[in-house]
């Protein structure tokens, strides 16, 4: 599968984005997908993931304000971000993996990335 992350921009602190992130190929369906992020000299960290059977799961540090989901029919899943903080400026992944995971290193497929701005 290929993965086509979009969405990325600067924004103010308090505001919200919506991330995005196309995938190629008839199975979307069955992948479990992840959002994670990079900062500057910063290890990548997990966000949030969705399940094949459209569970959630998220981080700590994403819990109340970003939200995932995902839409099978059009092959996207999207994460929602809202109460931004300059701390959440990095840029952003999708992944995709068959198997359910939260750790990054364990996903088979990534797109390229968008970066998240969060000014002060």
């Amino acid at each position: 599968v290929q993965l086509q992350a979009s969405g990325g921009g600067l924004v103010q602190a308090g505001g919200s984005l919506r991330l995005s992130c196309a995938a190629s190929g008839r199975t979307f369906s069955s992948y479990n997908m992840g959002w994670f992020r990079q900062a500057p000299g910063k290890e990548r960290e997990f966000v949030a993931a969705i399940s094949s059977s459209d569970s959630p799961w998220y981080a700590d540090s994403a819990k109340g304000r970003f939200t995932v989901s995902r839409d099978n029919a059009r092959n996207t899943v999207y994460l929602h971000m809202n109460s931004l903080k300059p701390e959440d400026t990095a840029v952003y992944y999708c992944a995709a993996d068959h198997d359910w995971t939260i750790k990054a290193r364990e996903y088979d497929y990534w797109g390229q990335g968008t970066l998240v701005t969060v000014s002060s």
